[in-house]
């Protein structure tokens, strides 16, 4: 099978925090068109490397590129590359589904016309159309969810990260936005997703898992459990966390 291209290339990265490590000298890429899951437990580190690829965060030392730009030079070129959607913030909850639309489309660069003919298609495919003109605050979590990612792709970047994106929703919400997710690969976009969901690792073409602000294993699910002599993902990443 012919290699793809790395979207994400990433050696010896640190990220330290005064005497506090965070990120212990990562080293892994991504390829395009992929999705790749950076697992670990809460405080592993993930959050933190995620900010350093999205260019919100200088790393401390290492190599790094995200879609062909630098992260210590280029931080801008990144940013305009690329989508990002967070659990703990992605959209205004006092503002309509269809002015969080607008925003971030106009942040993104988009013209009128192509925010109007978009933001059709995108209502009308995610059943959201009789709600366009409701606060956000007022639509439940699932749909938040959902419209969310649907925001943070609008203008076609070509990666998007996630992070922890399906924490505190039901698991029917988070099987449909997995399908989301496999649908955008369809369209050609790049998917990082950070997650502690060890089952969602199933739907990953790959994953890295850390422990203590390192990579411990990065194969493909079914490698891991064959390495790891496990039934699950769930069970792999105990078997780390245990060592």
């Amino acid at each position: 099978m012919e290699a793809r291209e790395h979207i994400i290339e990433v050696k010896d990265m640190v990220k330290k925090f005064g005497s506090f490590t965070a990120n212990d000298h990562l080293t892994f890429h991504v390829e395009r068109g992929e999705i790749f899951g950076f697992l670990g437990a809460n405080g592993a580190g993930k959050t933190t490397a995620m900010r350093i690829l999205c260019g919100l965060s200088y790393p401390t030392s290492g190599e790094i590129r995200v879609a062909g730009h630098d992260v210590y030079r280029e931080r801008e070129r990144i940013k305009r590359k690329i989508g990002y959607m967070s659990q703990k913030f992605s959209l205004y909850e006092d503002l309509t589904v269809s002015e969080n639309i607008h925003l971030y489309a106009g942040i993104y660069g988009l013209g009128r016309k192509q925010i109007a003919v978009r933001e059709e298609q995108l209502l009308e495919r995610l059943g959201l159309a009789h709600v366009r003109n409701r606060l956000i605050r007022e639509i439940p979590l699932g749909w938040k969810q959902k419209l969310a990612f649907s925001v943070a792709i609008f203008h076609q970047p070509a990666i998007v990260f996630l992070d922890e994106p399906t924490g505190g929703v039901d698991p029917i919400t988070r099987r449909q936005f997995w399908e989301m997710i496999h649908d955008a690969t369809e369209e050609g976009i790049t998917v990082f997703v950070t997650t502690h969901y060890m089952d969602e690792a199933e739907y990953c073409d790959r994953v890295s898992i850390m422990v203590d602000g390192r990579i411990d294993a990065l194969d493909t699910p079914a490698a891991l459990k064959q390495q790891y002599e496990s039934v699950n993902m769930n069970e792999v990443f105990l078997k780390l966390a245990r060592s």
